[in-house]
């Protein structure tokens, strides 16, 4: 079994977190796959509250983690066109 997502933040903003899938996806679980994980580390390095956590996916595709008032994974968001500031 793959162990948690390998990532990096990309950008800590005050609006938004921005993080990269790296893979090797044979060895690490996706982002996608280690959601619930993944909030939890972020916001153990970073505390995430209220900003948007967005990634991009194995496929290069800007998506959102939505994270609840409790500070944890809630689902799946389609990412904003373009990131702004």
């Amino acid at each position: 079994m793959s162990i948690c997502a390998n990532f990096r933040i990309e950008k800590d903003t005050p609006k938004y977190i921005l993080l990269k899938d790296l893979g090797p996806w044979g060895r690490f679980r996706t982002i996608t796959n280690a959601a619930d994980d993944v909030v939890s580390m972020v916001n153990s390095i970073t505390p995430i509250r209220g900003r948007k956590l967005y990634y991009y996916d194995s496929d290069n595709e800007l998506t959102e983690l939505k994270v609840n008032n409790e500070q944890r994974f809630a689902g799946f968001g389609p990412g904003p066109r373009e990131l702004l500031g």
